[in-house]
C-alpha cells in the first residue's frame, strides 16, 4: 500500500513523503482512502467500475462554477498532466483514481434549521450555474426497469438462494407497481447542470461552515425534480415537520431558485434513482464477474433501500406542507 501511495503522491505532484494510504469509506462506485504525509492529507477515491472521463470533467467544470459563486466544496486535482482522472499501476490493482482536498468535518443534520437554510440557498445557487443545460438527463434518472425485467432479475434473486429474494418479490409487486408508472422523461424546459445526487451525507460541516462533497454524477437535470428528491431526503425521507420542508423551499426560493414541486410527478427523478439502486445492487449481488467482497456489498445495499423506499403516501404530505400557508 505505501508503494501506491507513493505513486500517487508523485503522480499529483504532492510533497515529499513517506506516505500511506488508509481506507475510510466504501460507496456503491468507489472506495475512499486518506493519503497522508508530513500533516497534510488528500482524499484519494477509486473508481471501482470503470470511470467516463468526459463526465469527470463536467464535475469539474460545474464545481468551479459552483465555487465561483460561493460553494465551498473540496477541490478536484490535476495530475502532472493535467488530467482529473489517473490510472493506478497494474501491480497497484490498476484503477482509475481522483484526487480532492480532505475535509474534517462532521456529516450535515438536516434537522438543523441553519444547515436547511444554507442547503435551499445552495440549491438555487447550483442551479443558477448550471443554467442553460440543452442535453437530456441520463435514462439513470428518466426511466426505470419493466415489469418483465424485474420478473427476471427477481428469478435469478430466488435461483442464487439469497435471503432477501422474497421481500424483493414483495418490493416489485407492492413499491414497483405504485412508483414505476410516475416515472417518465422531463421536458427540456427547465434543465439545469448540477449535482444529482444532495444528500445530507454529502455535506460536511467543517470549522470553516457546510461543504459539498461528491459531484461525481454531475449533469443534466429537471431543476423540479431534482428540488423534489432533495426536498424529500431532506426532510427524513418525508417524515420531518412541515416546517422543515417550508424552510427549505423558502430558502430555495429567496435564493432565486425557480423550480416547484407541483405533485407526485415533480418526484419522478426519485422514484426513478431509487428503482434503479435497487435493480442494479441486485444484479451486482448475483455477478460472478466481480469480487466476492463486491457481491456481498451489493446485497447489503439492497436490504437497506428495501425498507427505505419512498411512497405515495409520504410525497402526497410533503407537497400538502408546501401548498399550506407560509
Amino acid at each position: 500500500m505505501r508503494d501506491t501511495a507513493e505513486l500517487i503522491a508523485e503522480t499529483y505532484a504532492l510533497d515529499a513523503g513517506p506516505w500511506t494510504l488508509t481506507p475510510v469509506t466504501r460507496g456503491a462506485l468507489g472506495q475512499i482512502w486518506k493519503l497522508s504525509a508530513n500533516g497534510s492529507s488528500w482524499a484519494v477515491k477509486e473508481l471501482l467500475f470503470g470511470c467516463d472521463e468526459a463526465q469527470v470533467r463536467r464535475e469539474a467544470a460545474l464545481r468551479q462554477a459552483a465555487e465561483d459563486l460561493g460553494i465551498a466544496s473540496p477541490r478536484l486535482l490535476p495530475n502532472h498532466h493535467g488530467a482529473y482522472v489517473s490510472r493506478l499501476a497494474p501491480s497497484s490493482g490498476g484503477s482509475s483514481v481522483k484526487v480532492y482536498d480532505w475535509i474534517d468535518g462532521t456529516t450535515a443534520d438536516a434537522s438543523d434549521p441553519g444547515i436547511l437554510d444554507w442547503f435551499g440557498r445552495t440549491m438555487a445557487l447550483l442551479h443558477t450555474a448550471g443554467e442553460g443545460a440543452t442535453e437530456p438527463p441520463d435514462s439513470w434518472y428518466e426511466r426505470c426497469p419493466q415489469d418483465a425485467e424485474w420478473s427476471e432479475l427477481h428469478a435469478r434473486v430466488a435461483r442464487a438462494g439469497l435471503p432477501w429474494s422474497d421481500a424483493l418479490g414483495r418490493f416489485i409487486t407492492t413499491s414497483v407497481a405504485e412508483l414505476a408508472p410516475w416515472v417518465t422523461p422531463s421536458g427540456l424546459d427547465d434543465l439545469v447542470m448540477s449535482h444529482l445526487d444532495l444528500q445530507p451525507q454529502n455535506v460536511l460541516v467543517g470549522p470553516d461552515g457546510p461543504v459539498l462533497l461528491d459531484w461525481d454524477n454531475a449533469g443534466p437535470v429537471s431543476a423540479e425534480r431534482e428540488l423534489a428528491r432533495a426536498l424529500y431526503i431532506w426532510s427524513g425521507h418525508g417524515r420531518a415537520s412541515g416546517d422543515s420542508v417550508r424552510r427549505l423551499a423558502r430558502a430555495y426560493r429567496n435564493a432565486g431558485g425557480r423550480a416547484a414541486v407541483k405533485g407526485p410527478q415533480s418526484f419522478s427523478m426519485l422514484f426513478a434513482t431509487d428503482l434503479n439502486f435497487i435493480y442494479v445492487q441486485a444484479e451486482c449481488a448475483i455477478d460472478r464477474t466481480v469480487t466476492a467482497a463486491q457481491r456481498e456489498f451489493a446485497g447489503n445495499q439492497v436490504v437497506a433501500s428495501l425498507r427505505r423506499v419512498p411512497d405515495l403516501a409520504a410525497v402526497s404530505r410533503l407537497t400538502a406542507a408546501l401548498e399550506a400557508p407560509w
